[in-house]
């Protein structure tokens, strides 16, 4: 296993649509991508199936995994390559560090693709719809940009509910069953970890919402909030 990750690691700094750590992109991807279509980012890629199966469905708009694990992404690049799509790329850094890479307003849509939900509540901030995650995206998200946010953990569905209320987001689509009625091609994109539930005994939730212009702090008072509504959950 350590020998494929070090292979792994050797052969993403010999491609083309892989960048780590990269310096002086921020406000350059149309040079790197040779056209100024939209951006969308695919964050926590992991694989990155929704970058390289979005990157396939439209070929006028470019797409960017993102993610620290250069072993997983290994394998979605190599995929993008193998396929030439050219509007595919990733990019290896840590999500904190996005603003490092994308001026104001250069990304047009974010895609959060069964992240990690860090179900304990102590563990909150590091859940990647808490407001200080949405604030680093203000940051970089055009205003008329959104967030896809799709997830087989209720509590991450509930929490950014909640988040969306009190913090006055504009929630634009929400599905608790995506797959219990018609969903877009988009949303049938399955990820590795997804296709490991065989007997598709999860429900995965969606949901699709804007950053309103400014994003408020009273996050302490959220967090109080939080343990309030999550351990009724929790009792319920």
């Amino acid at each position: 296993m350590a020998q494929k990750k070090l292979f792994r690691f050797g052969e993403i700094k010999k491609f083309k649509n892989v960048l780590e750590y990269p310096e002086n992109m921020k406000g350059n991807w149309r040079h790197f991508f040779n056209n100024s279509h939209p951006i969308t980012l695919e964050l926590a890629c992991g694989r990155g199936e929704y970058a390289v199966g979005l990157a396939g469905m439209h070929p006028s708009q470019n797409f960017i995994g993102v993610d620290i694990k250069g072993n997983r992404m290994y394998i979605g690049a190599k995929k993008a390559l193998e396929n030439n799509l050219s509007n595919a790329a990733f990019l290896r850094t840590q999500i904190e560090m996005l603003p490092n890479y994308f001026s104001p307003g250069e990304v047009d849509q974010i895609w959060i693709t069964f992240p990690d939900p860090q179900l304990r509540t102590s563990k909150a901030k590091k859940r990647l719809t808490h407001p200080r995650f949405l604030r680093l995206y203000h940051q970089i998200l055009n205003p008329h940009g959104c967030i896809h946010l799709k997830t087989d953990s209720p509590q991450l569905y509930h929490f950014t509910l909640l988040v969306i209320d009190k913090y006055g987001l504009t929630l634009l689509e929400k599905s608790d069953n995506v797959y219990a009625g018609n969903h877009t091609p988009e949303l049938a994109i399955k990820t590795f970890y997804e296709s490991l539930d065989i007997a598709q005994s999860k429900k995965i939730h969606y949901l699709r919402f804007c950053l309103p212009q400014n994003i408020p702090n009273f996050d302490k008072e959220f967090q109080d909030l939080l343990k309030q509504t999550e351990n009724i959950a929790a009792i319920d």
